[in-house]
C-alpha cells in the first residue's frame, strides 16, 4: 500500500511517500480502508520532533481516518466488515489502509461527509474535552477563544454555543475575524487590545473559561483576562513561545490554569472519548456543529497540507484523500 512515511525527525518538507507494510490487525484491532484522512498542526509537529511523544522511526504520522472495515480481529465484538467508521489513532493514519483499535472507532451513516467527520476527531474532540471535562463550561458563562479561526478554534466557537456560553473571538484580522463570525461567535476581536477588549465584553467581570492556543504574549494578556473563579485552559503554543506565568495572578483572582492534553485522554479514558465523539456526531447530524473543511489533497500532497497549516494559512479543517 501507500503511505505518508516519516524516514527521520526533521522538516516536514522531508516526508517520503512510497511503499510501506500493510498493518496486520490483532484480535482487537479493525483495518480501515481509508475514505478521507484528517492532517493536523500536532501531525507537523511530530514529524519534526516537537510533539511529547517520539515514536521509533520510521513511521506513518496521522490520526484521523474515515472509511471501510476491510479488516477485523478475532475479539472485535461491535463491528462487521463493511461498516462505514470514523477511526483514531496515534500514528498510521496517512496511509492507503489503517490499523485502528477497536475501543477508537464509532460507526458513522453513509450520509456524513468523510472530510467533515475527520474535523470531528481531533480538533473537535480537543474543544469537547477541554470544554467539557477540563473547562466543566456552564450555559450563560462567557468564553474566550484565541487563535479563533484555525480548525481547533471554530470547534470550540461552535461548541461553546452548543453549551450556551457567549462566545468571544480573538483573531488577528478582519477575514478571519469575519470567519469567526460565520462560525456563531457572539463578539470578534484582535490580539493588540485583547485585555481591554475582554473586560469591555465580560463589563468588567472578565472571561469565565479562556481556550488558549498561542502562548507567548497572549497568554500572558489572556492571564490577565480571567474573571474570579474562571478557567484558563492551556491547549497548545502556536506561536512557538511557552510562556512562564505569574501564579500569584491565580492566588488574587481565585482563577485555575488547566491542562488540555487531548491525546493522552484518549488513551486514559477510551470510554469518555467515545461518549464525547457519539454527542459530537449527534451535534453534526442535527445541524448544531458544521465542520469547515477548507481544502482537500492528495495523500500524496501531505507535506504541502502540513507545510500551510504550520505557516498559518488554514482556517477551518484539511483533508487528504489516497
Amino acid at each position: 500500500m501507500k503511505a505518508v512515511v516519516c524516514e527521520a525527525y526533521g522538516p516536514i518538507e522531508e516526508l517520503q511517500y512510497r511503499d510501506f507494510d500493510e498493518p496486520v490487525p490483532g484480535d482487537l484491532d479493525c483495518i480501515v480502508e481509508a475514505e478521507a484522512i484528517g492532517c493536523n498542526f500536532p501531525d507537523g509537529l511530530l514529524v519534526q520532533g516537537l510533539y511529547q511523544a517520539k515514536p521509533e522511526t520510521p513511521f506513518v504520522p496521522g490520526m484521523e481516518v474515515v472509511g471501510r472495515i476491510i479488516g477485523i480481529g478475532d475479539r472485535v465484538q461491535n463491528f462487521n466488515l463493511g461498516d462505514r467508521v470514523a477511526g483514531l489513532v496515534m500514528t498510521g493514519g496517512y496511509a492507503e489502509k489503517v490499523l485502528v483499535p477497536a475501543v477508537n472507532l464509532l460507526t458513522i451513516p453513509d450520509s456524513a461527509d468523510a472530510g467533515q467527520v475527520t474535523a470531528l476527531i481531533c480538533g473537535y474532540g480537543t474543544a469537547m474535552h477541554a470544554l467539557k471535562q477540563r473547562a466543566d463550561l456552564k450555559a450563560g458563562e462567557t468564553l474566550v477563544v484565541t487563535g479563533a479561526s484555525g480548525l481547533t478554534g471554530l470547534a470550540a466557537i461552535q461548541i461553546g454555543r452548543a453549551m450556551g456560553a457567549q462566545v468571544i473571538a480573538v483573531a488577528s484580522t478582519d477575514e478571519k475575524r469575519a470567519i469567526c463570525r460565520e462560525n456563531g461567535a457572539d463578539a470578534c476581536i484582535g490580539y493588540g487590545d485583547l485585555k481591554d477588549a475582554v473586560k469591555s465584553e465580560t463589563y468588567g467581570k472578565g472571561a469565565d473559561v479562556i481556550f488558549e492556543v498561542v502562548g507567548g504574549d497572549v497568554f500572558d494578556r489572556c492571564a490577565r483576562s480571567v474573571a474570579w473563579g474562571g478557567r484558563l485552559l492551556v491547549i497548545g503554543f502556536a506561536s512557538g513561545k511557552i510562556p512562564k506565568f505569574p501564579v500569584n495572578l491565580a492566588l488574587v483572582k481565585g482563577y485555575s490554569v488547566v491542562g488540555v492534553f487531548w491525546g493522552d485522554f484518549t488513551a486514559r479514558e477510551p470510554a469518555v472519548q467515545a461518549d464525547n465523539m457519539k454527542q459530537l456526531l449527534d451535534w453534526y447530524q442535527s445541524g448544531t456543529i458544521a465542520p469547515v473543511v477548507q481544502q482537500s489533497f492528495q495523500l500524496a500532497e501531505a507535506a504541502k497540507a502540513l507545510e500551510i497549516i504550520h505557516n498559518r494559512g488554514a482556517s477551518g479543517k484539511f483533508v487528504l484523500f489516497p
